[in-house]
């Protein structure tokens, strides 16, 4: 048996916290009953209904790995038809994106059904590094990007702590290749970050999670994730989440 906040999360309707706020709400009914009481155990094969909506908690759990191509929606779907990152997973089960890239970004990308593993890969406690490669037009000096690596106040908010280095100079056409690891997931972070150092991001590209890559996968491939690849992310999130 689980906890029931727990088992309502892991079914990807909502997160941890916000279960145990239906929970004391009154919100929450476990076999026909209310249940208001936080911690209690439940089993997966009980009838969950979580403010009117029935939780499909036997669903058996997908992972994908996908290299996501540029000018596809990291969404579900969307009001303007336009092809979004679930159409290019053939999988009949009800699966979502871990995160978002933007409609220009290419790269790494998990979809998946499992809200438990989802909302661990989230959350910026858990240190799950998102590694980018960026085209930016400029040569940043050695100070600027000392201040994206301290973090720098983005939107009112300060960032997290970011590794960032130039890879490659082109001073013909006076560009940079840079690369940059965050733990973070903030609206359009990285063009914000350079835009706060004078700098435009020309292409950016997501090529790795943590340990995973899509080096070997080309643009609009994907891959199911192994036993072992799903136990490593759990392992590191919550361990990184405990430091």
């Amino acid at each position: 048996m689980e906890r029931l906040q727990k088992v309502i999360a892991t079914t990807g309707f909502c997160s941890r916290r916000k279960a145990e706020e239906y929970i004391a709400k009154g919100l929450v009914e476990v076999n026909g009953k209310i249940v208001t009481k936080l911690g209690t155990k439940v089993n997966y094969t009980d009838n969950i209904v979580v403010n009117g909506m029935a939780l499909d908690t036997k669903e058996d759990k997908v992972y994908y790995l996908l290299n996501k191509p540029r000018g596809i929606i990291t969404s579900v779907s969307d009001d303007k038809k336009r092809k979004t990152v679930v159409d290019l997973i053939k999988e009949n089960k009800r699966i979502y994106p871990v995160g978002r890239l933007d409609y220009d970004t290419t790269g790494a990308l998990i979809l998946t059904n499992d809200g438990e593993l989802t909302n661990l890969l989230l959350h910026p406690k858990n240190h799950i590094e998102k590694l980018y490669i960026a085209k930016i037009n400029g040569i940043p000096t050695r100070e600027q990007l000392s201040r994206i690596s301290r973090g720098m106040v983005i939107d009112g908010k300060k960032t997290g702590k970011a590794k960032v280095k130039v890879k490659k100079v082109n001073k013909r056409d006076n560009s940079s290749v840079v690369t940059i690891a965050i733990y973070e997931g903030r609206n359009h972070q990285i063009k914000k970050l350079f835009e706060a150092i004078g700098y435009k991001v020309l292409k950016l590209r997501r090529y790795g999670i943590s340990f995973l890559t899509v080096d070997d996968l080309k643009s609009g491939e994907y891959r199911k994730l192994s036993v072992k690849e799903v136990k490593k992310l759990y392992a590191q999130a919550k361990l990184d989440g405990n430091d």
